[in-house]
């Protein structure tokens, strides 16, 4: 196990995926998981094992899953392991293992965050706070800022420190570059950005009647708040707030909330009135919100015909969304439907993404040998392109073992994982997991291509 292949997996998740390590973890495997852990020096194992014996209140096996990746300072697992560690009540201990090292010159904006995590876990906000303080001119330390206190009482206090970013911000300054950093350096925030967070603090301190006083002047001058001014009226139901925010240029966005609050409030035929009207000042991207409107309200055939006239063009195509729309409603035969209705010109054009596609639909619709038969004959054309395709189908159709021979001959890149995918879909964990190569075998195999 080594850092540069720890990362590698992160980046690439190779070695068992998340996914994988968490089916797994969902079919009682926990011992599985933690063997392939060590043996194999896989993080995602680690991970999701360790969430497992948190669950159960396992906190010291836990710690002994990490403390390999503890042993080669893989931060995620020291985090994870102050994290428990404080959880038991060994505060300073896990603080310790997260404290930056400012003598060393070692103290980061990153580090600060992640003691600031572990600070606010101990109950210790003010100290926090104080960690944070000096980095406040990175615009992600200030959002950390507002994240980390949320529930901690300290809001009056976060108030004060975003109140110089905050005023400068209203006027629209371009580059905030207040003294918010105490000093160190100056701001860089965007005015939007320091205005959310602001708006965020008041509205969990229950001041959104003043959030909302204070954006609706601001919003001329800083258009891109329109968003957050439109959620808050909808959040303190100010419909007809809304309704006059429709007659602007943010018409859409307010039109879209006014929508949400009425259907909340069960005015579904107003709320409907309302995304038609939408629909017909801009299609773009109001017929989308309709579409799922109306799929909501089991109107699976309305939807369908909302969003016809995008299913083939290449721009705010709504094919897909609607297909899976189909797919959630158990009715993969009306995708296929849709699909046959395509113009000849548009699937020749796509042929490869309509042709997954119809396949995956296929099975999904039980019509195994009609899928089978069709992505061979893809196979043909484009040989080791399909072969997972095929495997899954033949999976499916109970030919399991024809569709692992497959798989283990293919040349497909990543046919490994497939193989893993049936093994673990049929019980057979343990051979998912020597189907796939290490976390080192596959770097290295990368770093060849």
């Amino acid at each position: 196990m080594n850092l540069d292949d720890l990362a590698w997996q992160r980046q690439f998740d190779g070695g068992i995926d998340v996914r994988m390590a968490e089916h797994f973890a969902g079919h009682g495997q926990l011992e599985l998981l933690i063997k392939t852990a060590v043996d194999r020096g896989e993080w995602f194992c680690a991970e999701v094992a360790v969430r497992e014996l948190c669950a159960v209140g396992e906190f010291e096996r836990a710690l002994t899953v990490l403390e390999p990746f503890v042993a080669v300072g893989w931060p995620f697992a020291v985090r994870k392991s102050a994290e428990i560690t404080i959880r038991q009540g060994r505060i300073e201990e896990g603080l310790a293992l997260v404290r930056p090292d400012a003598a060393a010159g070692l103290e980061s904006a990153f580090e600060c965050r992640w003691f600031a995590e572990a600070l606010v876990l101990a109950g210790r906000v003010d100290e926090a706070i104080d960690v944070l303080t000096p980095h406040l001119g990175e615009p992600w330390i200030l959002e950390s800022l507002v994240d980390l206190t949320d529930g901690g009482n300290r809001d009056a206090r976060v108030l004060e420190l975003l109140a110089p970013c905050d005023e400068q911000a209203r006027g629209g300054t371009a580059d905030c570059r207040c003294s918010a950093a105490g000093g160190r350096r100056g701001c860089r925030h965007q005015p939007s950005e320091v205005l959310v967070l602001y708006t965020r603090v008041l509205e969990r301190m229950g001041r959104a009647d003043e959030a909302i006083r204070m954006l609706g002047p601001v919003v001329p001058v800083i258009p891109q708040v329109a968003w957050l001014y439109a959620e808050l009226l909808a959040g303190q139901g100010r419909i007809e707030q809304l309704r006059k925010l429709a007659t602007g240029e943010h018409a859409q966005l307010a039109r879209t909330q006014c929508a949400a609050v009425l259907e909340e409030q069960g005015r579904v035929r107003e709320a409907e009135a309302v995304l038609h009207e939408a629909l017909e000042a801009d299609g773009r991207h109001a017929r989308r919100r309709l579409m799922a409107f109306l799929a909501r309200r089991g109107r699976l055939d309305e939807a369908v015909d909302v969003g016809r006239p995008t299913y083939e063009h290449d721009e705010g195509n709504l094919l897909h969304e609607v297909i899976e729309l189909l797919i959630g409603a158990s009715r993969p035969e009306r995708a296929l439907e849709l699909l046959d209705g395509l113009d000849t010109a548009y699937i020749d054009a796509h042929s490869d993404v309509l042709s997954h596609t119809r396949l995956r639909l296929l099975g999904k619709a039980g019509r195994y040998a009609e899928g089978i038969a069709q992505a061979r004959a893809l196979s043909e054309r484009e040989p080791g392109q399909w072969d997972t395709t095929v495997a899954w189908l033949l999976d499916l159709d109970g030919r399991t073992d024809e569709a692992l021979d497959l798989l283990r001959s293919s040349t497909e890149y990543g046919a490994y994982r497939a193989v893993a995918e049936i093994l673990s879909r049929h019980g057979r964990y343990a051979e998912a997991v020597a189907a796939i190569p290490t976390v080192s075998a596959q770097r290295e195999a990368w770093d060849r291509r």
